[in-house]
């Protein structure tokens, strides 16, 4: 297992983030057209392993119905600022013109973002953005935090989302506390569309979560630079690590009951490179934010933040922002403007997948793969 003694009774394990890894090609290559990076959650199929992270600065009723077009999966959060408000794109607008190099300038976006968390979730709401969203064609996700989700569980499902995003910082198959303790099989069983949970970080967690009937689980405390829960909580999760022991965990699942729960990596992911390792380690898709939240269709401007950013007493996300690389277009498909693997990401994946010799991502998780010397000791 690769501990490593921290000192006189407790020890620790290794762990490997994506970037210390890299692809070993194979002795057969491929024509990167010939490559598949489609996948697919019980019936519903995606051009691209791609899920964009249901924050408010990623993902709108209209960022969604872009990102479904371009073979992506856009998650539309429930309790974010589209089902609290009629329309907040003149307040996505204003977020969108704070300067980041301006002294403070988190800050009061910050400010801005915890301004807009004070309305309530309207039910109604909920239902006119899935609405929107069927209208313009897109496959239709929502997301809720765990705390929330059997209260406004009814509403979500009058909603009728084509999947449901249980997602939080860490979720457990059966949450403890003095009252009512959140059931997730519970949950679960009520549900007639695919549900994806998390995110957990080890085997054990990841293989207790598929048991409560997940059609996914989603892996790490959360995508990009927006949610330091390490620096909050000390939690935190080596993403290549967390991926291969769900993987571990999704065979050992599948031995038990024949059905084959997705793998979701969620944080870790910087570049075009991460989002293949993170395939390779044993990932069927892969949450991205900050990259999605580059391209010029973001509804805040380059501003992203994960919703956890207006918690009341222990805020776990800041706003930070990323510059504009281009169309969503061309962050999923190019042309690239940079080699700095920020656009193109499904055609760097596809070549990478070419160049180790596999033509399906399922395939491409049997690649091999290295750690740079000196992070193995």
């Amino acid at each position: 297992m690769n501990e490593l003694q921290i000192g006189m009774g407790k020890s620790a394990r290794r762990g490997y983030r994506l970037a210390d890894l890299s692809i070993q090609p194979s002795r057969r290559t491929r024509t990167p057209a010939e490559v598949d990076t489609s996948w697919q959650i019980d019936a519903l199929r995606f051009d691209s392993p791609i899920v964009a992270d249901p924050s408010d600065g990623v993902v709108s009723p209209q960022s969604a119905i872009e990102m479904s077009r371009a073979g992506a999966l856009g998650v539309l959060h429930s309790e974010g600022v589209w089902c609290r408000h009629d329309d907040p794109t003149a307040a996505l607008a204003d977020i969108a013109a704070v300067d980041p190099l301006e002294d403070g300038a988190a800050d009061r976006v910050l400010t801005r973002i915890r301004e807009l968390g004070r309305q309530p979730v309207r039910p109604e709401l909920i239902k006119e953005r899935v609405a929107e969203m069927r209208a313009g064609g897109a496959t239709v996700a929502l997301a809720v935090t765990p705390g929330r989700v059997e209260g406004s569980l009814d509403d979500l499902l009058a909603a009728e989302p084509d999947l449901l995003v249980i997602e939080g910082t860490v979720v457990s198959a059966e949450h403890l506390a003095d009252g009512e303790p959140l059931n997730l099989k519970r949950v679960l069983r009520r549900l007639e569309v695919p549900a994806i949970v998390g995110g957990c970080t080890s085997y054990s967690a990841a293989l207790h979560l598929m048991r409560t009937g997940a059609a996914g689980v989603l892996v790490g405390v959360g995508s990009g630079r927006v949610g330091p829960t390490r620096d909050v909580l000390g939690i935190g999760a080596a993403s290549a690590t967390a991926i291969a022991d769900a993987r571990a965990a999704r065979i050992r699942h599948l031995d038990e009951t024949g059905v084959y729960c997705h793998v979701i990596a969620h944080g870790g992911v910087r570049n075009s490179g991460d989002l293949a390792a993170a395939v390779c380690c044993g990932a069927d898709a892969v949450v991205l934010g900050d990259l999605l939240a580059a391209a010029e269709e973001a509804p805040a401007g380059g501003w992203t933040w994960a919703h956890r950013s207006d918690h009341p007493t222990l805020p776990r996300s800041r706003p930070e922002h990323v510059a504009t690389t281009g169309t969503l277009a061309e962050v999923l498909h190019g042309p690239a403007v940079s080699a700095d693997g920020t656009t193109n990401l499904v055609g760097a994946l596809a070549r990478s997948m070419a160049f180790a010799g596999h033509a399906t991502c399922k395939d491409f998780q049997k690649a091999d793969l290295l750690v740079e010397a000196g992070l193995d000791r």
